[in-house]
């Protein structure tokens, strides 16, 4: 599988309009990342992250560890890490252009 991948943080904007609305802050993605994101962004390609956090926070409450936007099998898709209330840690990866669930995994605090 050729993955690209676009690293984006909780605390950094894929687009200029992204908010610090997070707790966590990995390491910085690049300018050359956030560029890309910002295009992806203006073209129509994906939904903006705030967008995907605020329908993520409705439908999959939890605190926001970890954001990636990754371009899998042509396909750019949102991977995003949550640690829930109870412990779990869930892992979703969303289409980036609708936020609609590709895929989720879960694994509780013994995994």
């Amino acid at each position: 599988m050729n993955t690209h991948r676009l690293r984006s943080l909780p605390h950094i904007a894929l687009t200029s309009l992204l908010a610090s609305s997070l707790l966590a802050a990995p390491a910085l993605a690049s300018d050359k990342d956030h560029d890309r994101a910002r295009e992806a962004v203006k073209a129509g390609q994906v939904m903006p992250l705030r967008s995907v956090l605020e329908r993520l926070e409705r439908e999959h409450p939890g605190q926001v560890l970890d954001v990636e936007l990754e371009e899998e099998h042509g396909r750019l898709v949102y991977e995003v890490k949550l640690l829930q209330s109870d412990g779990r840690l869930v892992k979703l990866e969303l289409d980036a252009k609708t936020a609609t669930v590709l895929r989720r995994k879960d694994r509780d605090r013994r995994d």
